[in-house]
């Protein structure tokens, strides 16, 4: 049977743009956002994959000429309207974008655009290896935004409790992302945007400083306690190249680095639950370790 009032999605997208919120569609959006509020706009995407380096997530929309990629679904910090095929994406739209785009009711011409900024987000057009027509624009979180973040978020602070003393960055960065990224435990869950808002000793510049480790960044980690009575919490690892941990340690990770490689696998005596280990940043001599450890060990 027919349902004559069953909402279908128009087949070009219009994107008002306002100082503090975009609205797609009349629906209003925010960075940064989530895979639900991009699905109740768009749909669900028609195509879904991974990349091959950082195994971070894309997602395309065909008919709109939608490309977005990011690391966690619930942190997209923006998308792109594709425009043509002179770029090196994968897995990207089959369609090129060919709605509309008006800051508040004036028509914005995305051929000619250079870059427009908002409080929130920023539209800037992206070029290929010199060409001079964009193939895309790009609309992504204002990096610049100034927020209220509470002056004692990322201090750390000394703890009563039992600690757990490391022997191996790449092992404690693992662990890291099991107890504050995938459980929720270990707070306040790490942000490099914000705390590169947040840290005053000296302005910390992304676009410069993205492709390699910060020292403040890895600082912070290295001196991050954690105490002994989340060991328990630990069941598995997974390392993963798209895990945030590694996003929010180099911000344009290529994923081929060995800076948070697990070089030994003495820290895993701390952890008496671990049963089953995946690796990708490791040293060979750590699976054979851990497996004979008798905890499951095996490559991504």
């Amino acid at each position: 049977m027919l349902n004559l009032f069953k909402k279908t999605k128009p087949k070009n997208i219009q994107i008002k743009c306002y100082e503090t919120r975009l609205e797609i569609n009349g629906i209003e959006l925010t960075f940064p956002t989530n895979y639900k509020t991009l699905v109740e706009i768009l749909g669900e995407p028609s195509k879904k994959s991974r990349t091959k380096l950082t195994r971070s997530y894309i997602n395309c929309w065909d008919k709109y000429g939608v490309y977005c990629n990011y690391a966690s679904s619930d942190n997209i910090l923006g998308f792109s309207l594709i425009l043509s095929k002179n770029h090196s994406l994968e897995n990207f739209p089959n369609q090129f974008f060919k709605g509309e785009i008006l800051d508040s009711n004036r028509k914005i011409n995305h051929h000619e655009l250079t870059q427009i900024g908002f409080e929130n987000y920023v539209l800037k057009k992206m070029t290929y290896q010199g060409e001079k027509k964009p193939y895309a624009i790009s609309i992504r979180l204002n990096l610049n935004t100034r927020k209220e973040i509470p002056r004692d978020k990322y201090l750390i602070k000394e703890q009563n409790e039992e600690k757990i003393t490391f022997k191996d960055f790449g092992f404690k960065l693992a662990i890291i992302q099991e107890l504050m990224y995938n459980k929720e435990l270990l707070k306040p869950k790490f942000n490099l945007n914000e705390f590169t808002l947040w840290y005053k000793k000296r302005k910390i510049d992304l676009e410069k400083e993205g492709y390699e480790p910060i020292k403040e960044v890895t600082q912070y980690f290295k001196d991050l306690t954690i105490p002994k009575n989340l060991a328990f919490e630990i069941k598995e690892i997974n390392q993963d190249g798209g895990n945030e941990i590694y996003l929010n340690l180099i911000r344009s990770a290529e994923g081929n680095e060995e800076y948070w490689d697990i070089e030994s696998s003495e820290d895993a005596k701390h952890f008496e639950n671990l049963k089953k280990v995946s690796l990708c940043y490791a040293k060979e001599n750590v699976l054979n370790e851990l497996n004979e450890a008798g905890i499951k060990t095996e490559w991504l």
